[in-house]
């Protein structure tokens, strides 16, 4: 099974980072505006790109320290089965954010399209806490004409 990870040191503290991951208004800020479900494990987080988007439940939250979402549904096909996890490590200096994107089916060039669009993804938390702004969808950074 293939994976994608990143780690990002953040200016800030896990805490803040947290609400961007469990709620829909934090969720909007980076990832993209048509969010909607988050909440307590079980619940089911609609993601939209415009036409479609994936679904995640949430199976596992640890304030301030860890989320992880399943994939549901259909959409894209090569994200079926696969999990997110998002592990927080506050240091004295930064809070990293450990991200990984795993139980992919196999390595193609759409795990490569996608690794670089988290990396995106990443930056958008990190600017989201440390200037107030992030670059969510649709005004993430394009790397293809495809998006």
């Amino acid at each position: 099974m293939a994976e994608i990870r990143h780690r990002v040191g953040i200016s800030g503290s896990a805490a803040e980072i947290y609400q961007l991951l469990t709620t829909d208004a934090g969720l909007c800020k980076w990832w993209t505006t048509d969010t909607h479900g988050a909440g307590e494990p079980g619940s089911i987080i609609s993601f939209r790109f415009g036409d479609g988007g994936p679904d995640f439940e949430v199976v596992e939250l640890e304030p301030d320290r860890k989320v992880v979402w399943r994939h549901r549904g259909e959409m894209p096909p090569a994200w079926m089965g696969s999990e997110i996890s998002f592990l927080l490590e506050a240091t004295e200096k930064q809070t990293f954010v450990n991200f990984r994107h795993y139980n992919w089916q196999q390595s193609d060039d759409f795990l490569a399209h996608c690794c670089t669009k988290w990396g995106i993804f990443m930056m958008s938390i990190k600017s989201c806490i440390e200037t107030g702004r992030g670059q969510p969808y649709p005004d993430d950074v394009h790397i293809d004409f495809d998006e």
